[in-house]
């Protein structure tokens, strides 16, 4: 995973989707994201309007760390990293229900915004022994 860099988010066209969206842009091999685990992850987030980004882990190089299902991420995230696996990297189109809703949380992102999210995953650890497929 080190050798990706900060990837670029082009905005689909047309409309932008009423329902969640997900779309594998390099499926992982590693542990399975699961609720009650916690993840780690490279972002970067763009409005659907606009394209603009604004947010960004790469930066400062920190990944952002939070227990999957545990309401300390927006829904959409909640959603769409479930399934994920370390390793993989995720386009993650998000509604404005799934999202923050009628709240504008910076200047860069207005209320009732549609989000844009390119994430990689890289660990996984914690929660439920995962079932033998035996």
């Amino acid at each position: 995973m080190s050798e990706r860099t900060k990837p670029v988010i082009e905005v689909p066209e047309g409309d932008a989707p009423t329902e969640l969206t997900i779309r594998d842009l390099v499926v992982g091999d590693g542990p399975e994201a699961q609720p009650g685990r916690v993840v780690q992850l490279h972002y970067v987030g763009v409005t659907f309007a606009s394209g603009r980004e604004f947010d960004s882990s790469w930066e400062q190089d920190r990944p952002f760390k939070f227990a999957l299902g545990g309401g300390r991420a927006i829904k959409g995230w909640d959603r769409g990293v479930r399934g994920m696996k370390a390793g993989g990297r995720r386009e993650i189109i998000v509604p404005p229900r799934l999202g923050y809703g009628k709240q504008s949380p910076s200047p860069l992102i207005p209320a009732r915004s549609t989000l844009i999210f390119v994430v990689d995953l890289l660990t996984v650890v914690g929660g439920p022994p995962e079932r033998s497929r035996t």
